[in-house]
């Protein structure tokens, strides 16, 4: 028998190592779960991507929740701006459930929810400059070129959030030899 060796049982460790008492270590490997299972096999990278595209979907529902009951869904410039805030929320609903089977799809999907979601937080953060490229008459006058709101922040973060991620899962080259 090997002695000295941490993972024998030898007469010089007073204490078995619990792989050496069979009811102790099948208990041990029984307790795992399914979930546990399922968990272990996920990329630190998938659960990142997966959390930006939630926290994504989260502050988009905020805003459209804020924006969605009043005039701005019908308006000439911010109706389309409304409806591709509402399809990028469901695309960012779609990266996410893709991001554990399908990372780069994910990803490319949550690109395009990005690039569909950017004009709706820049056009409540800015809406002065939308104003001076898009002329016409307003239903509400301009009383600053610039606000300030704080979800909107906070969305633009999480898309940059998301973007970073969804780039940077591109990036990975992996070769099977």
């Amino acid at each position: 028998m090997l002695t000295g060796c941490p993972g024998f049982y030898s007469p010089e460790n007073t204490v078995p190592p619990i792989s050496a008492v069979p009811h102790l270590s099948s208990m041990k490997r029984h307790q795992s779960t399914a979930l546990e299972r399922w968990m272990g096999k996920i990329s630190k990278e998938k659960m990142w991507q997966a959390i930006a595209c939630l926290a994504c979907t989260v502050v988009l529902w905020i805003n459209l929740d804020d924006f969605g009951i009043s005039e701005f869904s019908g308006g000439r410039l911010t109706g389309p701006l409304f409806k591709m805030a509402d399809l990028s929320f469901l695309l960012f609903l779609l990266a996410l459930l893709l991001t554990f089977f399908l990372r780069r799809t994910a990803a490319t999907i949550a690109l395009g929810a990005t690039l569909l979601c950017l004009p709706f937080y820049l056009y409540i953060l800015m809406p002065g400059p939308y104003r001076w490229i898009f002329k016409g008459e307003y239903s509400v006058p301009l009383s600053r070129p610039f606000h300030w709101d704080n979800w909107a922040i906070v969305g633009v973060f999480c898309l940059l959030f998301v973007t970073i991620l969804s780039l940077h899962s591109y990036s990975k080259v992996r070769v099977d030899v």
